[in-house]
């Protein structure tokens, strides 16, 4: 996801495609971003003494291994379908000499941002899942990055990263997985949508769940779909529309899928590769899993990793980077996490590929635009519903 100029894309089928490669395949939960409902974890304190790399094994002088810890979302970690993180802690712990932490905030990312602005120690070393959205957020609201770069010459497969996906302009996220946001949908209740406008018609009346946008990644993306299709000086128009229709708004992505998946609803806003997840189960209902690409269109999701700047682990914030970024591990991923891998020699297993949905036409914002105009535009959407 290159930020050429303006940074604004609309891609079709084809082109997108080919850019990713004929291997290449998506998927769904960890892409997914939710807000936690813990509080600050308790972070792995960093061994003393000096650090030393030799064979790919790095530990401290006195033996004992280095720590690393990560921030990332609840739904990396436990997500309501499946998640990898377990798998990559486990993973990189065996490859490595190393004491390795996940650290889920409340907030997530918005959470290390205010500790910045505070001044006050971040308490991980780098993040995994960083957003377009939440690395736009973080550039506004600090005088100083968030994020440092990496020296991508250290890192094996960071030029098999497909351009697609590439979203910072400064090249400090490398983007390790990415999905589609569409309409899974229910086709023993309800029709499939053509449409956004379908949305708001009676015979999807009450029955479509999103996460709300002010807040999670699955939301926004929906809303900049939304400006997308009607405009700057329409969209307020449309979600007023939706509204009225009934429209149900959660406080994250998991509370949204749980309620659809209860049947509170026949229709959510959630990821093409749904089915990606429902295949793996053999009672699972797929009438329950449809895909909808109204307008045939979806919104790319794409995430990332990023090391923290100031941290003092930059020889194993690139070696971690290292290994998300490896073939197996992407396979590995995007398996688990039902996301599809972002390097060009990485793939779902061919059984999956057969559930792995593509619109005619990839819907994204540029960096640029979304630093100017989207939380104008969520604040927007937000007073609207709240309104309501």
């Amino acid at each position: 996801m290159t930020d050429a100029s303006d940074g604004e894309r609309s891609t079709s089928r084809r082109r997108f495609v080919a850019a990713v490669g004929t291997t290449t395949a998506l998927g769904l939960a960890g892409c997914i971003e939710t807000t936690s409902t813990g509080g600050d974890s308790t972070t792995a304190a960093t061994t003393e003494g000096t650090t030393t790399t030799t064979g790919g094994t790095t530990a401290t002088t006195s033996g004992e291994p280095q720590s690393l810890t990560m921030g990332t979302t609840q739904a990396y970690v436990d997500a309501v379908s499946t998640s990898a993180g377990d798998w990559v802690k486990e993973a990189f712990e065996s490859e490595y000499d190393v004491d390795f932490e996940w650290d889920v905030r409340e907030n997530e990312l918005n959470d290390f941002i205010q500790r910045k602005q505070q001044g006050v120690d971040l308490g991980a070393d780098g993040y995994v899942g960083v957003t377009p959205t939440g690395l736009v957020r973080a550039d506004r609201n600090l005088d100083e990055s968030l994020f440092q770069g990496f020296d991508t010459s250290r890192i094996s497969n960071s030029e098999d990263v497909v351009d697609a996906y590439r979203f910072d302009p400064q090249q400090r996220v490398l983007p390790t997985g990415s999905s589609y946001v569409c309409i899974v949908y229910d086709e023993n209740a309800v029709d499939a949508p053509e449409t956004l406008d379908d949305l708001t018609e009676d015979a999807w009346a009450d029955e479509l769940i999103l996460a709300n946008p002010q807040n999670t990644v699955t939301g926004l993306s929906f809303l900049l779909w939304t400006v997308k299709q009607y405009g700057e000086d329409g969209f307020l128009d449309y979600w007023e529309r939706l509204v009225d229709n009934g429209l149900r708004t959660s406080g994250s992505w998991n509370a949204a899928y749980s309620a659809y998946s209860n049947e509170e609803a026949a229709m959510v806003v959630s990821y093409s590769t749904d089915q990606v997840y429902a295949s793996q189960s053999e009672d699972t209902d797929m009438s329950r899993h449809q895909i909808a690409f109204p307008n045939d269109q979806g919104y790319a999701y794409v995430s990332g990793v990023a090391g923290f700047a100031g941290s003092d682990n930059d020889d194993f914030l690139h070696t971690f980077a290292d290994f998300m970024l490896e073939a197996e591990t992407q396979r590995e991923v995007a398996v688990k996490n039902v996301g599809i891998p972002t390097v060009s020699d990485a793939s779902l297993p061919e059984d999956m590929q057969q559930y792995a949905h593509v619109p005619e036409e990839t819907l994204q914002y540029g960096y640029e635009t979304l630093r100017d105009s989207a939380d104008e535009w969520r604040e927007q959407v937000s007073r609207l519903v709240a309104t309501q």
